[in-house]
């Protein structure tokens, strides 16, 4: 007897019958979320990416909650980047940048903000304008300067004007000749100074010998090694056990403007 003929149809649907389903099944379904009906208090399950569904028990038609979509893993938030506060020079609004940051922009004046640190090695004539740090090195020599910066710290020559922001460190081989101010001077346990001129200062740091005037609206402190020479006006002044004052000292809540109308 001869065997049935098999038609191109047939072969073409079992080919097709044993291609696999899309469909999943067993353990392969996606994982679903609880809801609850809020009219009848009916729980079921709904798929994570369902904006809304019907009761199965009331036929209520009701909106997902945010809280059955899965919420972002705690992994793939922003981390906290670590940040300092820095001045506008031009407005003097108060910025946080990222520690890293080498310049910014005042978001109130769209005014450019130098944040970048300087070191002076040789002889250089020039004007700075930074909320970093400026060192001139031992060796280095800046002269006719009109510089505004964050910290300064000076080893060498330094002839014209310098602001200081926060911290003004003098070390035994620097020399300065012109004016300065400064948030706090630093000067070392090694540091002899001299300054003919009152300095007006938010505090000092004194370890080292000062011969000086000092006009201060914060805290004036003399450490353990400090030698001191001159007249002290402060808002505060801590005297360490050790340390030699030679001078009168007025105390009490004094500002910069009373220092000047007084001159």
């Amino acid at each position: 007897m001869a065997s049935p003929r098999i038609t191109s149809f047939q072969k073409r649907t079992e080919v097709t019958n044993s291609l696999p389903l899309d469909r999943p099944v067993g353990g392969s379904k996606s994982k679903k979320v609880s809801a609850t009906c809020p009219k009848c208090g009916h729980q079921q399950l709904e798929p994570p990416g369902a904006y809304s569904t019907v009761c199965k028990k009331c036929r209520a038609h009701f909106r997902l909650d945010e809280e059955v979509k899965p919420s972002t893993p705690k992994l793939l938030q922003k981390a906290n980047i670590e940040q300092k506060r820095v001045q506008c020079f031009q407005c003097g609004a108060e910025l946080d940048v990222p520690i890293a940051a080498t310049s910014t922009m005042c978001k109130k004046c769209s005014s450019h903000v130098d944040l970048s640190d300087y070191q002076i090695t040789h002889t250089v004539s020039k004007n700075f304008r930074t909320f970093g740090r400026l060192v001139v090195e031992e060796k280095g020599y800046l002269l006719n300067t009109d510089s505004r910066v964050a910290d300064a710290v000076i080893k060498g020559r330094l002839i014209g004007k310098l602001i200081a922001e926060r911290t003004l460190e003098i070390l035994p081989t620097a020399t300065l000749k012109g004016t300065f101010t400064a948030g706090q001077l630093i000067i070392p346990q090694e540091t002899r100074f001299r300054w003919s001129e009152p300095l007006k200062l938010g505090g000092a740091e004194i370890s080292g010998e000062l011969v000086a005037n000092i006009q201060s609206t914060g805290t004036i402190v003399l450490k353990s090694t400090s030698r001191f020479f001159g007249d002290i006006q402060t808002a505060n002044l801590v005297i360490e056990s050790g340390a030699v004052f030679v001078g009168a000292a007025k105390v009490g809540l004094r500002s910069a403007t009373s220092f000047s109308e007084e001159e």
